[in-house]
């Protein structure tokens, strides 16, 4: 059967793409990503899409409108005689079930996050699934989607959180902490590997916290230790997601200090006043947060560390606001994402009663946003003059010039760099291997550099 596929949302939505786009191939249906191209090919009975699937986030309220849109886009399609089937799966789902089924009788089956059985069930001809493989190994078969490269792919360590943030919907849409066992996880990251990935980047609501469920307490550094033994030399794991209570030195160290896993810590603070954070429902305080970023700092003073924070909480101050503006400027942290405030239907935040108005908040995000430019822009300075090694995504022939990423850069939230290969004398760079650059410029996200075969 022809489907149509469409992804929404984060990374971790993306591996469950994957996930069913794998499975979908196994059972012997062909996928593909191009909507414009199903519009033109009506009419073409044989290239016609027997069923559109929709993975959907549902995270917050923009997501959900979007997301809304994309399924009435389908809705027409299917109108006009452009595809037959719609198949709408995800966080949407989970989040708004029952509404949605009444709003939208257009869809033919509505399923929840990680029921992949019962849409190869409906896809298949007698409701019995024949696959092309073999039952042991199903646990591990992975697609890839348009937009993503086999060079990194995402390596979801848990689903779910129990950390129920007063801000957050994903322990009503995803459920209490669910840790994938340890052996899973080194057979999957070997297979991805096999497969062409040179990087495994670590993913889950909450990866600090993996094992805790199944292990009766937090086996992340013991994952980290057997990733590092079964994966190849060549191999960089980068690590996200990570909650500023459970960093220790000890996990910055080997950061500092492995072959494979990357001087990057990805670890979201949303703040720094203590008190917004306990209205946040977030564990750890001021002196910890702080101490975490100075450490990896001293450890390494080119250590790459991104967070993310949120501005007009409700009941931040101008007191509260400022000290996060302090904390940035002190800090210097290389990356910074910064939100607004979305006081999300069904999380307690959105009941409290001193909400931040609208155009406090997108003010005082700017003004985040603005500070974080220049803290960047400096930062990126520092690496002038010095030699990187450069995970490469894409390449320009003709104007001799790849694009990728170094240690520095997380893939879709990060930078990149363009490397100039002229003074390559086969004048062939490929996406998917490492090269070295010695970087001559910079700009607030970005660096650029010059192709060199050694390091410096």
């Amino acid at each position: 059967m022809k489907i149509f596929f469409q992804s929404f949302g984060c990374a971790k939505n993306s591996v469950d793409s994957e996930k069913l786009i794998g499975l979908l191939d196994a059972a012997g249906h062909k996928v593909h990503f191009d909507l414009r191209g199903q519009a033109r090919a009506y009419g073409n009975s044989s290239n016609q899409a027997e069923a559109a699937i929709i993975n959907t986030c549902g995270f917050i309220e923009d997501a959900v409108k979007e997301n809304v849109n994309a399924i009435l886009d389908l809705e027409n399609l299917k109108k006009s005689g452009v595809i037959k089937k719609i198949i709408v799966v995800g966080c949407l789902f989970n989040r708004y079930g029952e509404e949605l089924q009444k709003e939208i009788p257009s869809v033919d089956l509505w399923v929840k996050t990680e029921d992949w059985g019962t849409i190869l069930r409906f896809l298949s001809e007698n409701g019995k699934v024949k696959t092309k493989v073999s039952e042991e190994h199903l646990p591990w078969v992975r697609g890839l989607l348009k937009e993503n490269s086999a060079a990194s792919r995402y390596l979801k360590i848990s689903e779910g959180c129990d950390s129920c943030c007063s801000y957050c919907t994903i322990p009503s849409i995803r459920g209490r902490a669910r840790s994938v066992p340890m052996e899973q996880l080194i057979t999957e990251a070997i297979k991805l590997c096999e497969g062409g990935a040179r990087e495994l980047c670590l993913i889950g609501q909450d990866t600090t916290l993996y094992g805790s469920d199944i292990y009766g307490k937090p086996k992340f550094e013991e994952l980290l230790n057997e990733l590092e033994k079964s994966t190849p030399d060549d191999i960089w794991i980068r690590l996200l997601y990570l909650h500023p209570n459970r960093v220790t030195r000890k996990l910055i160290e080997k950061a500092g200090e492995s072959k494979k896993i990357l001087s990057y810590l990805d670890i979201p603070i949303q703040h720094i006043s203590e008190s917004i954070l306990q209205s946040m429902n977030r564990s750890g305080d001021e002196p910890r947060i702080r101490d975490i970023f100075r450490y990896a700092r001293e450890h390494d003073p080119l250590f790459a560390l991104r967070t993310t924070v949120m501005a007009g909480f409700p009941g931040e101050t101008d007191e509260h606001f400022s000290r996060l503006l302090d904390f940035l400027e002190e800090t210097q942290i290389d990356r910074v994402g910064v939100f607004e405030y979305s006081p999300e239907e069904g999380t307690q935040a959105a009941s409290f009663a001193n909400q931040t108005d609208k155009r406090t908040k997108k003010r005082r995000a700017s003004r985040l946003m603005k500070l974080q430019s220049q803290i960047s822009a400096a930062r990126q300075r520092l690496f002038i003059d010095r030699t990187l090694k450069i995970l490469v995504e894409s390449t320009d022939i003709k104007d001799k010039t790849a694009w990728g990423r170094s240690y520095r850069d997380a893939p879709e939230v990060d930078g990149l760099v363009g490397v100039d290969f002229s003074s390559e004398p086969n004048g062939v760079i490929k996406p998917g291997g490492f090269i070295y650059a010695k970087i001559s410029d910079s700009t607030e996200h970005d660096l650029f550099g010059v192709f060199t075969r050694e390091m410096a």
